[in-house]
């Protein structure tokens, strides 16, 4: 009866802690499942199978509401593996987009601060975790990266794609 009731906690213990760690972010990253055949066109490119990038771009997100870099400059049709680090306490994220729609879903977030939303130009990232975007940049032009977590975009956590 005691290891069965030790098992038995054991199991709900384990439960918790998977429930905090979602509930903090912490999204586990294998669960993340894509259909790329089924990707859409944006205006600032379309989602793709970060196995086949040619380059691996790192972004550090930090706390003090900055990524680094914060500028990046890809070629036009190249599929780029971008791998956000959260090296702050507190849960960051990585949303490709341009600046109105960046703008727009900032204001949403604002408004709905619980919202949960996972798309595969955002990387949700945990304190002391990394995530992943693959995506291909199909148009030449300035776009950004930002984090939408209320308060975070307006202190200036943005960054810059410019794709030639």
């Amino acid at each position: 009866m005691g290891s069965t009731l030790c098992i038995g906690a054991g199991l709900i213990a384990a439960a918790l802690a998977a429930g905090t760690a979602m509930a903090n972010g912490e999204k586990a990253h294998a669960a993340r499942r894509i259909d790329y055949s089924k990707a859409e066109q944006t205006p600032f490119g379309i989602a793709a199978d970060p196995r086949k990038a040619k380059r691996t771009i790192r972004v550090d997100m930090s706390d003090a509401m900055r990524y680094t870099p914060s500028e990046i400059e890809v070629r036009r049709g190249a599929v780029v593996r971008f791998v956000p680090t959260n090296k702050g306490q507190v849960l960051h994220e990585m949303v490709l987009g341009t600046m109105d729609e960046l703008r727009q879903h900032a204001e949403l977030m604002k408004k709905h601060p619980g919202m949960e939303h996972e798309a595969p130009h955002m990387a949700h990232v945990a304190p002391g975790k990394t995530g992943e975007i693959g995506w291909r940049f199909t148009h030449a032009g300035t776009f950004q990266f930002g984090c939408l977590i209320p308060g975070h975009f307006e202190a200036g956590m943005v960054g810059k794609v410019t794709v030639k």
